[in-house]
């Protein structure tokens, strides 16, 4: 069994700093723009470079990437970098391509995705111009994309994951500072929040560049589609990108039902999703990005059993991690809205109704961090198809779902059918898995995981109670507010923490001791 402790832990600690930064921006834009006709054109225009940034960028870049890199990087430096030179060439040129495409065609597809706008006067056409601002994100989130992927398989992951704080940092600075320029000129200031996202993702891929060169990264003027080491990454990228295309279809299904709805939905959904990608973020992907270099050396290596160990430890791992922080968030779901956003532009009904799909959204989190490390077994054994195809299904699922219950769930169908999804797509790569492993006793896994989930709940109720005191004693502004979070969650955690050592048979105290040491 390969031990991915320490870089679970680097990953975490430089993901917990940008999270933080990633907080503060949300919290800022809260403050500014709120929940409204800005937002929504913001959110929605975003949202449509961001339907291809899966695709070029990060997960099928690191899917299909990381394991041939690791291959070629054993063969010797100047194979590594060639293969990594002509990816960064390819990339370049297909992404800068489809920005330029996105950057003229941004009205038609405002107008085709957010028909619904249609009724508010105005917001179609906003929403049109901010894409054409925010398109070039693609380019750069894409090579940033590539520069985590090389510093991954050099082992090197708290840099990668601290760069999307810099990301973070941008989008903080330049919509402040440029606020009262935009209003003292009559323009829209929300463009300043467009205009912060550009910088921020090219100082994503500018902050790694320094230390890919300092290992051993050296640019290559190669640019070959017959490349073996291409076509070995392209083998493996076509289907992850089919299988990631499935899940962006559903992000555009779901704006176009979206928009539609009561103004202000759109900015809910994207607030919530703000908070839920934290635990995700700091623990889920996390673990997922640390093993698949992993799994990749050990299916390189031929060793299966150390797979199978390696799998097994590091689904109890996330599910370690990610159970009492999913609770915990999901019992203190409007307190921790109401300290993150709830101030200038955004009011209490707001909190409100963010805060009701933050809880549905968290149900989905275990399920969606083990998600990333199953994949990554199939990922290392060059099989995209696999996940491909637990992905689509698990996406026309969601599509069903969504279509049929919109009217009558309204927005609460979206992060309901997010977290189901998640499930679904988990029972079948468990179900494929043997395929790949060559067996594995999924047993221990689920126990551990039931007993995780009786502790969280009995942490989730302490924390709810505490909160109920805080309430009662203090009210609901926000300085009492906050010590509630931050007393209710960590009594919350010294019960779960308690009862998972009675209940886990002590493996709870083991992961946390891997966790923290140095």
């Amino acid at each position: 069994m390969e031990d991915i402790a320490r870089g679970v832990r680097s990953f975490s600690i430089g993901t917990a700093l940008s999270r933080v930064a990633g907080l503060v921006r949300e919290s800022v834009f809260a403050l500014l723009f709120g929940a409204g006709l800005a937002t929504d054109a913001f959110n929605v225009a975003f949202r449509i470079p961001n339907l291809l940034r899966d695709l070029f960028a990060e997960t099928a870049l690191s899917a299909a990437f990381v394991p041939v890199l690791t291959a070629e990087k054993a063969k010797g430096k100047d194979f590594q970098n060639r293969l990594a030179s002509n990816i960064l060439n390819v990339l370049f040129l297909v992404t800068g391509a489809v920005s330029l495409a996105g950057v003229f065609l941004a009205p038609v597809l405002a107008k085709g995705i957010a028909f619904g706008f249609s009724k508010v006067p105005g917001k179609i056409d906003l929403t049109a111009d901010l894409t054409a601002v925010l398109f070039p994100f693609l380019l750069f989130i894409s090579l940033g994309a590539w520069a985590m992927s090389y510093l991954n398989t050099e082992k090197s992951f708290f840099l990668p994951s601290l760069a999307p704080g810099v990301f973070n940092l941008s989008s903080i600075l330049v919509p402040v500072l440029t606020f009262g320029w935009y209003v003292s000129r009559g323009k829209e200031p929300i463009f300043g929040m467009a205009v912060g996202v550009l910088v921020g993702g090219l100082m994503q891929f500018l902050v790694q560049l320094p230390l890919a060169l300092r290992k051993g990264f050296r640019y290559r003027s190669v640019l070959s589609f017959r490349d073996a080491g291409f076509r070995r990454v392209m083998a493996l990228f076509i289907p992850v990108a089919i299988g990631l295309a499935g899940p962006r279809i559903n992000v555009l299904v779901n704006t176009i039902l979206v928009t539609p709805l009561r103004e202000g939905s759109v900015s809910w959904l994207t607030y919530a999703f703000r908070i839920m990608h934290v635990p995700l973020g700091l623990f889920g992907v996390a673990v997922g990005t640390v093993s698949l270099p992993a799994f990749s050396r050990l299916v390189v290596e031929n060793r299966l059993d150390a797979v199978r160990s390696t799998l097994a430890d590091s689904l109890k791992m996330v599910l370690f991690l990610t159970v009492p922080t999913s609770v915990l968030i999901a019992v203190l779901a409007r307190p921790i809205t109401r300290v993150v956003y709830q101030r200038g532009q955004f009011a209490a009904e707001d909190t409100i109704a963010t805060a009701g799909v933050l809880v549905l959204y968290m149900i989905g989190v275990p399920f969606m961090s083990a998600l990333r490390n199953l994949a990554s077994v199939f990922y290392a054994c060059k099989d995209a198809r696999t996940p491909m195809f637990a992905s689509l299904v698990s996406v026309a699922f969601t599509i069903a779902l969504n279509v049929s219950l919109v009217n009558a769930l309204g927005l609460t169908i979206f992060p309901l059918s997010t977290s189901l999804a998640a499930v679904l797509n988990v029972g079948i790569l468990f179900a494929r898995l043997p395929k790949k492993t060559g067996g594995f006793d999924a047993g221990p896994v689920v126990r551990y995981a039931l007993a995780l989930a009786g502790a969280a709940l009995a942490g989730g109720g302490t924390a709810w109670g505490l909160h109920g005191l805080f309430v009662r004693l203090a009210g609901t502004a926000f300085g009492p507010t906050l010590a509630s979070v931050f007393v209710s969650g960590g009594a919350g955690l010294l019960v779960f923490y308690a009862l998972s050592l009675v209940l886990g048979k002590g493996e709870s105290k083991v992961f946390l001791k891997r966790f923290l040491r140095r």
